[in-house]
C-alpha cells in the first residue's frame, strides 16, 4: 500500500492526458443542443469518489492542475489551458475536448493529472477504473502572455453551472457572468443550466475561442465565447436556446456579484472598512440614450427592480471606487476588481433590464443580479439567438464620449430632523454650474433640494433630504438639466425601503 500522493507522483511521471481519436468532423454544439432538447433531461451530478469527495475549501484548494497533466494545454500564439477538478461545489461532470488538426480530440479525466497538498492528501487510496470514468473536469480557465512577454497570465475561467469570469490588465477577478439565469429572483427555486462540454479552440489573432453545451431541464443551448485579453477583456458570447418548456422568467446575459456596504445605509455592516463590495452600481444606456446609474444597496429584504425598455444599448455592473482608502481592504483588494458592460448585436426587442437585491451578513456569496429579460416568454420548441459582448476591465467605458456622469453617493439618517433622510450625489464633468438638479420621488417628499460645488474634487454635490412618511417603499429620481429643461447628465435612480431596524 502506499499514500494517495505517492502514488499520484509516481503516476503523474507518465500522466499526460489520455486523449483519443481527433474527431474530423465533430457535430456542432448548436445541432447536438437542438437534439438533446427533445430527449429527457441528462443530469450531469456525478458520484464524487476519494480524493474529490468531503472537500472542504482549503483542501479544495489543495488539489491544483499539473504540468504536462491538466495544466498548459496549448492552444496556439502562447494561449494556453488548465482543466479544473471536480469537488466541494463543483459536482456537474464537465467533458472537455481540444481541437487538434481537423477535429477534436476528448481528454480523458484521470486524477493523475492532478497535485495534491500533502497537508489534507495522506491517506491510502486508489480510485478504481470505473469511479474514474464516472467523473470528470469542473472547468477550464485560460492563460495568455497579455501582461507581460513570455509570462502566461490568467485572463478567464468557468466553473460551476454556466459562469465565467474574466480579469484585465488593471484587474483582478470579482463578479461573475453566466450564459443563462432562470428563475432568479422569483417565487420558485431558481434553476441553473450548466455547461456539461467544453471544446478549447486554438487561438486566433490574439483571441481565444470556447464553444459550451448548454443543459438543464428547462432548455438546452450552446453558447460559442470569443475572449480578447487586454484592458478590458472582452468576450463576445453567441447563443442559441432550445427551450423544453415555456420560460417566462428567463435572464439573458446575466451578470451576478456582491454588495455589503457602502456610503449609501453604511449601517449595514459593522466593520472596518468604508466599503465592501465587487460593484457598486447597475449602469444603464437604455434605447431612449439615457444613461441611468443606480447605486446597488443590502436591503432589509429581497428587492427586484425592473428597467423596462426597446431595443438597450448596454447594461452593466459597475465598480466604481477605485483607490485602496475607498476598501482599506489590503489582502480583498476590492478597488482592482473589474466592472463588466453588456452591449447587446442587433435588436433585443422589448423587455427590462432586472436587478435583484439579496441581504446579506457577510461578503462571502454573491447577492447582486442583473440580466435582461425579454417581454415575451421564450416559447418550447422554440429556436431564440441572443449576440453580444462584455467588456470586462476597470472602466469598460473609457472610450465612449465625455459625458457628465455619476461618481458616488451618500445617505445618512437628520438626527436633528427625525424621519428624514440626507442624500448627497456627486458628478463629474465640464460647465456643471450652469445646471440645475431635479429631483422627483414616486412617493413621500423631497425637501430642501440643493446644488455646490466641492472644490478639492471638482465635483458638483446635489443634496437632498426625503421624508417617506408612511410609504413602504419609494423611487427616487435626480437629473441635471440646463436652462430650457433638457437632460444633461446620468439620471440617478434610487429605490428606498425602510432599514433593518425599521427606520427610516
Amino acid at each position: 500500500m502506499m499514500h494517495r500522493r505517492t502514488f499520484l507522483s509516481a503516476a503523474l511521471a507518465m500522466a499526460a492526458p489520455r486523449i483519443g481519436r481527433a474527431q474530423a468532423s465533430a457535430e456542432s454544439f448548436e445541432v447536438l443542443a437542438k437534439r438533446l432538447s427533445q430527449q429527457p433531461h441528462r443530469d450531469p451530478a456525478m458520484q464524487l469518489a476519494a480524493p474529490f469527495d468531503d472537500l472542504t475549501y482549503d483542501s479544495f484548494r489543495g488539489i491544483r492542475p499539473a504540468e504536462g497533466g491538466a495544466a498548459g494545454i496549448p492552444l496556439g500564439e502562447g494561449f494556453s489551458a488548465d482543466l479544473l477538478p471536480p469537488g466541494f461545489y463543483f459536482q456537474d461532470r464537465v467533458a472537455v475536448e481540444v481541437e487538434r488538426g481537423d477535429g477534436f480530440e476528448p481528454i480523458a479525466f484521470d486524477p493523475a493529472l492532478f497535485t495534491y497538498d500533502e497537508r489534507y492528501f495522506d491517506t491510502t487510496a486508489q480510485m478504481s477504473a470505473s469511479a474514474r470514468d464516472d467523473l470528470g473536469f469542473s472547468g477550464a480557465r485560460f492563460r495568455a502572455p497579455y501582461r507581460q512577454a513570455n509570462v502566461a497570465d490568467e485572463f478567464f475561467v468557468t466553473q460551476g453551472a454556466s459562469y465565467f469570469r474574466a480579469v484585465s490588465r488593471e484587474t483582478f477577478y470579482g463578479l461573475s457572468a453566466r450564459a443563462l439565469a432562470i428563475g432568479t429572483g422569483g417565487p420558485a427555486p431558481e434553476e441553473f443550466p450548466v455547461f456539461t462540454r467544453l471544446r478549447l479552440h486554438e487561438a486566433e489573432n490574439g483571441t481565444a475561442r470556447l464553444d459550451a453545451l448548454i443543459e438543464s431541464p428547462s432548455v438546452t443551448g450552446a453558447a460559442m465565447l470569443m475572449i480578447t485579453p487586454g484592458e478590458p477583456t472582452a468576450v463576445g458570447v453567441d447563443l442559441v436556446l432550445f427551450p423544453r418548456v415555456t420560460i417566462d422568467n428567463v435572464g439573458v446575459a446575466p451578470l451576478t456579484s456582491m454588495y455589503l456596504k457602502g456610503p449609501l445605509r453604511a449601517a449595514v455592516s459593522d466593520d472596518f472598512r468604508p466599503r465592501v463590495h465587487d460593484s457598486n452600481a447597475l449602469q444603464i444606456e437604455n434605447g431612449a440614450g439615457e444613461m441611468l446609474w443606480r447605486p446597488l444597496t443590502n436591503p432589509a429584504t429581497i428587492q427586484t427592480s425592473a428597467f423596462a425598455d426597446a431595443g438597450p444599448r448596454g447594461y452593466g455592473l459597475i465598480q466604481s471606487a477605485r483607490s485602496f482608502a475607498d476598501f482599506e481592504d489590503a489582502e480583498a483588494a476590492y478597488h482592482r476588481r473589474p466592472s463588466a458592460w453588456v452591449e447587446p448585436r442587433g435588436d433585443w426587442g422589448r423587455g427590462s433590464v432586472m436587478l435583484v437585491e439579496i441581504p446579506t451578513e457577510d461578503e462571502f456569496l454573491d447577492n447582486i443580479v442583473a440580466f435582461w429579460r425579454p417581454e415575451a416568454p421564450l416559447e418550447a420548441g422554440g429556436t431564440y439567438r441572443f449576440n453580444y459582448k462584455i467588456a470586462m476591465g476597470a472602466d469598460p467605458l473609457a472610450d465612449r464620449s465625455p459625458r457628465i456622469h455619476v461618481v458616488q453617493s451618500r445617505s445618512g439618517r437628520v438626527h436633528d430632523q427625525p424621519g428624514r433622510i440626507q442624500y448627497v450625489v456627486d458628478f463629474e464633468g465640464t460647465d456643471l454650474q450652469e445646471l440645475r438638479p431635479v429631483v422627483e420621488a414616486s412617493a413621500g417628499a423631497v425637501i430642501g433640494v440643493s446644488a455646490y460645488k466641492i472644490a478639492e474634487r471638482g465635483h458638483l454635490r446635489v443634496g437632498f433630504r426625503f421624508e417617506p412618511g408612511e410609504a413602504e417603499a419609494a423611487e427616487l429620481r435626480l437629473v441635471l438639466r440646463n436652462d430650457d429643461g433638457t437632460r444633461w447628465s446620468d439620471v440617478w435612480l434610487h429605490r428606498w425601503t425602510p432599514s433593518r431596524d425599521g427606520g427610516p
